[in-house]
């Protein structure tokens, strides 16, 4: 097997990212690199969105920016989720979640 590493991308207007989802959990937090992905933790449940809206509140309030600035590109209903993020570039949002 291949190691993988965890990668923030460029883009055109940002970075983007790869993240898994635990949905369920007693609190919302970044539990670390996964392979090419950041692992997090949060506390919604699987079912209406809610996860999907908890991680991107999340994710806005660690990275500093709207929550506008933020999209699920990829994976809206599966636990891997590709995330873009504008306004940052991959440096930034590395420092930003602290990996």
């Amino acid at each position: 097997m291949r190691d993988i590493k965890f990668r923030i991308t460029g883009a055109e207007r940002g970075a983007a990212f790869t993240v898994v989802v635990v949905p369920g959990a007693k609190r919302t937090e970044i539990v670390g690199r996964y392979g090419e992905a950041i692992k997090i933790r949060v506390a919604a449940p699987p079912e209406k969105g809610k996860a999907n809206e908890e991680l991107l509140n999340f994710l806005a309030d660690k990275l500093e920016v709207r929550k506008e600035q933020l999209e699920i590109v990829a994976g809206a209903t599966s636990r891997k989720k590709l995330i873009s993020v504008t306004g940052l570039d991959p440096a930034e949002v590395e420092k930003k979640l602290l990996l």
